[in-house]
């Protein structure tokens, strides 16, 4: 008895165009400088990881660390010479984010300005999706 035969066909598609993709995370010029500087005198690290974990009154909150290794899970993001992991169990919740560096007279931070988010609390530090 032989096991039964399955048969597929290949088609060259033409005329079809790529679409870009896009990255899971963009970084704004401003972010990009201060992950430079931050990194300037710490040659044993090789970037950023970004993450989430459950905290706060909304559910969850971003978290950042330097990193001197890549995980295997880990999504980087290169940008103007800049390097940022992305943990996976936050890969889905920040595609299409950019992250932002904004100083003020009372505070300097990074912004996530995330399209997923559906809620965040009053003070601003955890969201929802």
């Amino acid at each position: 008895m032989s096991a039964p035969v399955v048969r597929a066909m290949v088609r060259a598609v033409s005329k079809r165009k790529l679409l870009p993709t896009r990255a899971a995370l963009t970084l704004t010029p401003s972010a990009v400088n201060k992950i430079k500087y931050l990194l300037q005198n710490k040659p044993e690290y090789i970037g950023l990881r970004v993450g989430v974990r459950t905290r706060g009154c909304n559910g969850l909150t971003y978290t950042l660390d330097y990193i001197k290794e890549k995980d295997k899970s880990d999504e980087e993001v290169l940008q103007d010479g800049v390097r940022v992991f992305i943990e996976k169990k936050a890969q889905l919740t920040l595609l299409g984010t950019e992250m932002d560096y904004v100083e003020s007279k009372l505070s300097s931070e990074f912004v996530f300005n995330n399209p997923n988010i559906k809620g965040t609390c009053g003070c601003g530090e955890s969201f929802n999706v």
